[in-house]
């Protein structure tokens, strides 16, 4: 791959003034046009050390409105970052609609310098990959421009310039261990660069290659590529402004199975059988958290149901027994402005637990494949791929080992009026109880039909559906704490 770069190509001083005067002011337009827009882009600058990728972007920034865009030097991860999934940090720091992220190296440094240097195994590498094509794929298809660039060098000019600023008293402070290290394993890095490009050059998200050894060169030719996959983002824009409408489903079809109906909504404790139980299971429950603060492992509990099927109350149940400092709850509502500046997964990344908290989520990112469907507050074409989505999602956090616990509590149309009408006679529960909340249920079935399929699409082996028969609420607090009791328990084996 590397081996048909040209690397004596140049491009003398007089030719690249000109040509970099209009690339600049392009991109100042285009820029201006992201924020018109609102599309964010994200520019992925990959290479050898000392390719440039510094000065480039100092030439790029100093001709940009400062307002919209960030610069991100990605470094070895901190401790307080090593305790997620090594992708949640880039989501932090994904530009908001309309704004341009540059990251100096990213997320790829995982599968390169990593690799190399041996912090992560040949046997990760296909996790990894597929993660971050899952990543970029998700991007795109939300509407973001993706400009990956890898600047290579030959062995002799990586040499030369790591010399270069090693020898300069001023610079010398650019040059680590490491980058000698890529230049001793010149050969062995070049093939897992080739390899990684090879693997990740979708089509979505497709790598450009730079000659490096000349600056003037590379410079000229990142830019140019860059106008042109931000200008072809754009252009695809008015594509996306007539979104596909169909009739929402009302009824399962014949060959679709109904979850819901297999429920046995008899299922009950008496008051006697609650008392004992919920004990029981609630001092299992806490015997677990110093095994999962010493064994670092997450738990992600997510709570979807019928409204008023009883999910304050199970949370509360679940609770009860633990430290407070060893957990939150998450309460997800309608997004802020800042949240709809993102993809729809961001705001849910931001409060994934660490290594030994435990998390608790009242509703979650399966919104988008229920009231935003039902709703109509997300087209066809974006919640019928957030089943895809959101299996890749989950499959991150169960691979970096979080327990992840999906309770969908079940009850019926007559126990849900019976609930409304114990909450609308009530003047200390009336505040639970909202107008949404009969206009929900007035779409009934198609809201039974959201849930079925979401159910069969996005129950995994690593992250299943627990249906719970919430009839009876003592039935459904005890069966959500031995659920989830059991899971961790299954985790700790494991290990």
């Amino acid at each position: 791959m590397f081996d048909n770069l040209d690397l004596d190509i140049s491009l003398d001083k007089e030719t690249y003034d000109a040509k970099i005067e209009v690339l600049m002011q392009q991109l100042r337009s285009l820029q201006k046009a992201c924020w018109e827009k609102k599309m964010p882009a994200i520019i992925v600058l990959e290479g050898w050390a000392a390719a440039g990728k510094g000065a480039l972007v100092k030439k790029m920034v100093g001709y940009m409105d400062p307002r919209g865009f960030a610069v991100h030097p990605i470094w070895p991860p901190s401790d307080a970052e090593m305790d997620y999934p090594f992708m949640w940090r880039f989501w932090q720091k994904l530009p908001a609609r309309g704004r341009i992220g540059f990251f100096y190296h990213s997320w790829y440094t995982h599968v390169l310098e990593d690799r190399l240097f041996q912090r992560v195994s040949d046997a990760q590498v296909p996790t990894i990959i597929r993660q971050i094509n899952a990543f970029e794929r998700m991007m795109v298809n939300d509407g973001a421009a993706i400009a990956k660039f890898w600047i290579h060098l030959s062995k002799k000019e990586l040499k030369h310039r790591l010399k270069k600023l090693e020898d300069d008293t001023l610079q010398a402070w650019r040059v680590r261990p490491e980058d000698w290290k890529q230049a001793k394993k010149y050969q062995e890095y070049t093939t897992l660069a080739e390899e990684m490009i090879t693997q990740t050059g979708t089509g979505p998200a497709p790598w450009t290659l730079v000659e490096g050894d000349c600056q003037r060169w590379a410079r000229v030719k990142v830019l140019t590529q860059m106008a042109a996959k931000i200008t072809e983002a754009l252009d695809r824009l008015p594509a996306q402004s007539a979104p596909l409408k169909l009739p929402l489903q009302e009824k399962l079809q014949p060959t679709e199975p109904d979850l819901l109906a297999q429920v046995d909504l008899t299922l009950s404790l008496s008051p006697d059988e609650y008392k004992q139980q919920l004990r029981e299971a609630q001092t299992d429950f806490g015997k677990l958290q110093q095994s999962i603060h010493e064994d670092e492992i997450p738990v992600l509990v997510l709570f979807e149901g019928w409204d008023a099927a009883g999910k304050g109350g199970a949370i509360k149940r679940l609770t009860d027994i633990l430290d407070p400092r060893s957990y939150t709850v998450n309460a997800f509502g309608v997004p802020t402005d800042e949240e709809k500046a993102h993809h729809y997964l961001w705001r849910f990344w931001r409060e994934l637990p660490s290594a030994g908290k435990i998390s608790i989520c009242d509703r979650s990112w399966y919104g988008r494949v229920l009231v935003e469907r039902v709703e109509g507050f997300a087209t066809d074409l974006e919640w019928r791929r957030a089943y895809q989505e959101i299996n890749e999602f989950e499959e991150q956090l169960t691979s970096f080992g979080c327990v992840l616990v999906k309770f969908w509590l079940h009850i019926s149309p007559d126990e849900q009026l019976k609930r409304f009408t114990e909450r609308q006679n009530n003047s200390f529960k009336q505040y639970k109880l909202t107008e949404e909340d009969w206009r929900n249920r007035q779409k009934w079935n198609y809201y039974e039909v959201a849930v079925n399929q979401m159910i069969q699409r996005t129950s995994t082996p690593a992250a299943p559906w627990t249906l719970v028969a919430a009839d009876n609420k003592y039935y459904a607090r005890v069966k959500v704490i031995q659920t989830v009791t059991q899971a961790i328990r299954n985790q700790l084996k494991r290990r």
